[in-house]
This record gives structure tokens, C-alpha cells and sequence, in this order.
């Protein structure tokens, strides 16, 4: 067993040429393999004599041991590398690792901002300054469209209908939607792209950035995070708050008021309905919050 998993790190190497830091994690998972399997004697069993039921043996220790999901993933890949090798040598005749599923991955609830919370960054600029206005605008586009940070810097001028409340958004994948607005961005719209044109040697045109530096360029992924960064200082929010919070508020707000998945679904952009469905946690969590604060048997 040893000496074939010596040749499979030199095959990794030689034909394959996986980096010296990936070969290294290769042979540690394939060394606490051969550790959790070593018979008294020091010997090992060949790599055919190994079953699945073997592996989840294996992969179930990991659990006990309290490896995190991320752990027992990687090392299950490094065993169905290692025995599809055996597979192609002559080794085994099935890969034993084959029929293992990776455990799920625990999904990390999104950060997101209470309604007085959203309120306090919307309000947070300075519009009695150009720079004001332009940022007052990116928040309120932001939230009231529920956009990513490269679907806002990609705005155009002919993206924008104010008239009708709706902004053309290019989202992953080139894939478009149109997004509806509020009120209350379409007037931050408004008022910012009004002031944008009284800027000199301003570019015209539908092809023209909806929101530019005060250069006169296209605004960028860094300086929206900037921005962000500046407003949530001063406004004593949450560190964790970024661009995207914003999109994961717009969200949750959604479902906290009635609105339904797939409406949610088509607003966000998502493809699957399982992306979606994270705020569906986050909503669930809010009301076990209220009914533990507020139901009298609730409580231990």
C-alpha cells in the first residue's frame, strides 16, 4: 500500500504536475489514512482489499473527531484520486471512494441590515455635494434593486428608465433582467444624473457610465467598497457590512413582508431556486428570534 501510494505522489509530480503544496496535502491525507488502517503488525491492506464501507469508516472517524466538512471533502477527493490511479494501474477493479458523497456544507447565514439600519446608511451622504449625490444614489440603487457590485458599476445611461422605474441590469453570465425601483431612487437617480451633466467635458450617450469618479470615469468595484467602508463608519453600523449587504437586505426585506421565493428569485437574478432559498433561512431565524423573546413557554 505504501509503495503504491509513493508511486501515485511521483505520478502526481511527473504527469500530472500538481504543485509541490498540493502534492504535500495529498500525502498527509493519504498518511492518516494508512495510519487509521494500520494493522498491529505495521502492515497495511492492499488497495484492492478496501470496500466503501471501509472509507465511510473512515469519513465517519473524521465526523466524531470534529474535522471540519471542508477536511473530510478534501481528503475524500484525495482517496477518489488515489484509487482512480489504482483503477487506471490495474490495481482495483472499482474505485471504492466512488459511491461516497462529500458532507454538506453548513451555509453561512448572509450578513444583512435592519429597516433603521438601511435607513441610517441611505442617509448617511452628503448630497449637498456632487460626490454626495452620486453616493446617496449607488445606496439607493443598490438596495431598492437588490444589485451586485458589478451589475451597478456596469450601468449605463441607456440602462436607466426613470420613467418607468426600471434599470436594465446585466447579471453573471451577461444573462439581463430589468430591476424595478423605488421612489426614492429613482429621485436619488434623478437629482445625480442631473448634477452629473453639468459636469464639463462630461461623456454623453447611452453608452455612457451612470455613475462615474470624479474624474469623469467609470466608477469601480473598489471605490463602491470604499464608499461603503466610509458610510458604515460613520454611521456606527456593523463592520461585516459591504456591498452586498445590501443585496442580501433587499432580500430578506422582501420575504420578511410577504413577497413569494420565486419573485424573490427573479428580482435577485438567480438561476436555481436553491440560491434563493438561503434567505429563506435567514427570515426563519428572525421568527424563532421573536417567538423565543416573546412566547412565555418559549424560554428554559
Amino acid at each position: 500500500m505504501r509503495k503504491t501510494i509513493a508511486r501515485f505522489l511521483c505520478y502526481l509530480e511527473a504527469e500530472r504536475n500538481s504543485s509541490g503544496l498540493t502534492i504535500k496535502s495529498y500525502r498527509e491525507d493519504l498518511d492518516s489514512f494508512c495510519y487509521f488502517f494500520e494493522l498491529e503488525d505495521g502492515s497495511l491492506p492492499s488497495p484492492k482489499q478496501f470496500t466503501p464501507a471501509d472509507l465511510r469508516e473512515f469519513i465517519s472517524a473524521m465526523g466524531e473527531a470534529g474535522y471540519a466538512r471542508s477536511s473530510i471533502s478534501r481528503r475524500l477527493a484525495t482517496l477518489r484520486s488515489f484509487f482512480r490511479y489504482c483503477q487506471r494501474e490495474g490495481l482495483v477493479g472499482e474505485n471504492p471512494a466512488k459511491p461516497l458523497r462529500n458532507p454538506r456544507k453548513h451555509r453561512r447565514l448572509p450578513h444583512f441590515l435592519s429597516g433603521e439600519e438601511i435607513g441610517k446608511l441611505l442617509l448617511a451622504p452628503d448630497i449637498s455635494t456632487p460626490m454626495g449625490l452620486r453616493d446617496r444614489a449607488i445606496l439607493e440603487t443598490m438596495y431598492s434593486g437588490g444589485l451586485r457590485v458589478s451589475e451597478l458599476v456596469s450601468l449605463s445611461d441607456g440602462d436607466i428608465y426613470l420613467e418607468e422605474g426600471l434599470i436594465r441590469v446585466r447579471g453573471k453570465g451577461k444573462k439581463e433582467r430589468f430591476a424595478p425601483l423605488g421612489s426614492f431612487a429613482i429621485g436619488a437617480l434623478r437629482d445625480w444624473c442631473n448634477r452629473r451633466r453639468l459636469a464639463p467635458d462630461i461623456k454623453e450617450g447611452p453608452e455612457a457610465p451612470a455613475f462615474t469618479n470624479r474624474f469623469g470615469k467609470r466608477i469601480t468595484d473598489r471605490s463602491i467598497r470604499r464608499l461603503i467602508d466610509k458610510y458604515v463608519l460613520i454611521t456606527g453600523l456593523d463592520s461585516r457590512t459591504s456591498p452586498h449587504t445590501l443585496r442580501h437586505s433587499f432580500a430578506t426585506h422582501l420575504l420578511d413582508r410577504g413577497a413569494d421565493i420565486r419573485s424573490v428569485q427573479e428580482l435577485l437574478g438567480h438561476k436555481s431556486l436553491v440560491t434563493t432559498q438561503i434567505y429563506t433561512h435567514l427570515s426563519t431565524a428572525k421568527l424563532k428570534d421573536v417567538y423565543e423573546r416573546s412566547h412565555p413557554l418559549a424560554s428554559k
